[in-house]
């Protein structure tokens, strides 16, 4: 039996890190990645889909981003099971519930809304591990489990669930953290097959016969390995099972980390962002370091400047930039200046090599002074 599974599809989230610009676009692409899990999923003749948790950004959206999404399901030539998740929960205000959900529904488009094995096709079922609240008090996934007997003779029997692993959430003492090891005791015991979770937005193994398929488009830049589906083949008669990553998302969001100390510096930084390919799709945050002159700085706002009018976004990871700029006598030797402007500038230059939030001010105002006096000359 082969399947596709996803997960953290977050339909309609609103991208505030984007500009006017760039959101529509983003919010187009994650439509564009549910068509193309359709197409992946039909040319590796899968079964079935399974979307293990936050279909949607939240239970309240425009009916049109729920039109949307329907119109990319239509095309889907399989059955396609959707676990709610915490971003989506099936709580009183449920998009599940909403006329533009449950009115327009198309008939192959399923919503676990308990744990009862759902026979998804003949020879397969899936147990879903759905959401009620966003704050869960128990394991979801140990609950959907507990009442589960060995899976039929040749029944594939899939696991459904979202929400952290204990071997990976930082928060140990959650109660909605989902126990590995029982996890592994269900499969083990031929009670399940397979178990596939939502939540971590990259695809992750982990542990034999439980993945998280991530997210089919990045969502955030620290995310590792986003932009996957997996096809997930099972034998339920040796109880062999395996899973392989196809790349559906289109976009990027990259870290640039540089040491930059001189012109020639920025330059190569300049060349190493306009070598990188599908800017309209790719944001960038910028890491960096070093000691620059004012006019390497100029030469560096320029190249930023330039990157803006083409990337989705480019901007500055502050907590992770430290870069001193320190003007030395080439600066402004071609502007003469004199009497109380000349001594206004040495009192600049002398704040701006200090340390603090004065330092970073000089050091602003000094830019904006040579940037200024450059383009008068």
């Amino acid at each position: 039996m082969r399947f596709v599974a996803s997960a953290d599809w977050q339909l309609g989230m609103t991208a505030h890190f984007l500009d006017d610009q760039a959101r529509p676009r983003f919010h187009q692409a994650r439509l564009e990645a549910v068509r193309r899990i359709g197409q992946v999923a039909e040319q590796h003749e899968a079964s079935f889909v399974v979307v293990c948790g936050d279909v949607f950004e939240t239970n309240q959206l425009d009916r049109a981003i729920v039109a949307q999404v329907f119109e990319e399901l239509r095309a889907f030539t399989m059955p396609v099971v959707l676990v709610p998740g915490n971003h989506d929960p099936l709580d009183a205000a449920s998009i599940y519930d909403s006329p533009a959900f449950a009115d327009k529904r198309p008939g192959h488009v399923h919503v676990l809304r308990d744990s009862d094995p759902f026979e998804v096709v003949p020879g397969a079922q899936v147990v879903g591990a759905p959401w009620f609240s966003k704050r869960p008090e128990e394991d979801l996934v140990a609950r959907a489990c507990a009442p589960l007997e060995p899976a039929p003779p040749q029944v594939v029997r899939v696991i459904a669930g979202h929400g952290a692993v204990s071997t990976l959430n930082p928060d140990r003492e959650s109660l909605a953290t989902i126990d590995v090891s029982s996890l592994r005791d269900v499969l083990d015991s031929g009670r399940a097959h397979v178990a596939v979770l939502g939540d971590r937005h990259g695809t992750y193994q982990v542990c034999p016969r439980v993945w998280y398929p991530g997210t089919p488009e990045v969502t955030a830049r620290r995310e590792v390995d986003p932009g996957n589906v997996l096809v997930v083949d099972v034998d339920p008669a040796t109880g062999t099972t395996a899973a392989e990553k196809v790349r559906v998302g289109n976009w990027s969001f990259l870290e640039i980390e540089e040491r930059l100390d001189s012109a020639a510096d920025v330059d190569l930084l300049g060349q190493r962002l306009m070598a990188l390919p599908d800017k309209d799709r790719t944001a960038l945050w910028l890491s960096l370091s070093g000691t620059l002159t004012l006019t390497a700085k100029a030469r560096l706002d320029a190249v930023v400047d330039e990157a803006r009018d083409l990337f989705a976004r480019v901007d500055y990871w502050q907590r992770h930039t430290d870069l001193a700029v320190v003007p030395d006598g080439h600066d402004f030797a071609d502007l003469r200046l004199g009497g109380f402007a000349e001594a206004a500038l040495d009192e600049l230059r002398q704040q701006a090599t200090g340390d603090g939030e004065g330092a970073q001010t000089a050091q602003d105002a000094l830019g904006l002074l040579y940037r200024f006096a450059g383009a008068g000359r």
